[in-house]
């Protein structure tokens, strides 16, 4: 098992639309494709919002395959891009990370 932490840079003048996007739309059509998410978080720094969420995948293989299928879901394509003409950018900087846990890590 391995774990992905997404931080994805937000906007406050269209964070409703991201939120509504990611909730009503993303989270189904990942689900579709195999994507386990974990949790979910907004933060926010002195100079920007984020939007992080933990995914967790059996393998680094199954990671980039079931992304690669997501990316090119039509429907998903679709939305991205009406949601991009009522709204702009959604989402700024994307951080993608894997988390290899410590020898000395309790377990989730």
């Amino acid at each position: 098992m391995i774990h992905q932490l997404r931080i994805y840079e937000i906007f406050e003048s269209n964070k409703a639309a991201f939120h509504a996007r990611f909730r009503d739309h993303a989270m189904r059509i990942m689900a579709r494709h195999g994507f386990r998410i974990l949790s979910l978080w907004e933060t926010r720094s002195a100079t920007r919002t984020e939007f992080a969420y933990i995914l967790a995948w059996p393998d680094a293989q199954t990671k980039a395959e079931r992304w690669a299928s997501f990316k090119a879901d039509p429907e998903w394509v679709e939305i991205k891009r009406v949601s991009a003409i009522e709204h702009g950018d959604l989402v700024g900087a994307i951080e993608d990370r894997l988390l290899m846990p410590t020898d000395y890590s309790p377990q989730l």
